[in-house]
């Protein structure tokens, strides 16, 4: 049985353009990101991966990343499921902030607290933690279910909340997670064995390193 797992972070956004909190803010893709989950799709097909299912936020960024992936892939058939549990962590008092404002307005340390932190949130919004407490009860209940069915599943999601499903797949500690880099454009591609845990990883970066 094909239990396999692809998370992928989505393209560009306008925020992330403008280099500000983008979190829940819900904004499209530019035309880098347009042109980066189109990249997504060709190394995927490279790698002849197919799909029978795809899961990913609410948030335009994430599900408009995917429907480019699938649609390049000649597979737009794929049934895409949006969930909220997958959106981007809510940053709180600093949404919509440019990052270099935000570090002026509160210093670099407690900014760089804020953003690598496990447990500690912005003014108003949620930590890794917080995240993680809604995206692996999905996961679990949701996500899980359909690999280990043998359902070929594609996540496109955000940087967050991709940190949190890698956190249980590569059994990384808090401390460790906060580490891990999701590129927009990044593709991790797993299969799990009969137990749930990985027999196998590979990495596929927006950068073409792998």
């Amino acid at each position: 049985m094909d239990r396999r797992l692809v998370l992928v972070r989505h393209g560009q956004s306008e925020g992330n353009l403008k280099n500000i909190f983008t979190g829940s803010r819900d904004l499209g893709l530019t035309e880098q990101g347009i042109a980066e989950a189109g990249s997504v799709a060709q190394r995927l097909q490279a790698l002849d991966v197919r799909f029978d299912i795809a899961f990913t936020s609410r948030l335009r960024r994430a599900w408009q990343s995917c429907s480019i992936v699938l649609e390049n892939m000649g597979q737009a058939n794929v049934r895409q499921c949006r969930n909220a549990a997958l959106n981007e962590r809510d940053y709180g008092d600093l949404t919509g902030l440019n990052k270099d404002e935000a570090r002026t307005r509160w210093g670099d340390d407690q900014v760089h607290l804020w953003r690598r932190s496990y447990d500690v949130s912005p003014p108003g919004g949620e930590s890794l933690k917080d995240t993680s407490a809604r995206v692996l009860p999905f996961f679990i209940q949701t996500i899980l279910p359909a690999v280990m069915r043998g359902d070929r599943t594609l996540v496109v999601a955000h940087g967050n909340s991709l940190r949190s499903l890698v956190m249980v797949l590569d059994r990384l500690s808090p401390e460790t997670v906060t580490s891990v880099e999701f590129a927009t454009g990044d593709i991790h591609l797993y299969r799990l064995a009969a137990d749930t845990t990985v027999a196998q990883r590979q990495v596929s970066l927006a950068s073409g390193e792998t």
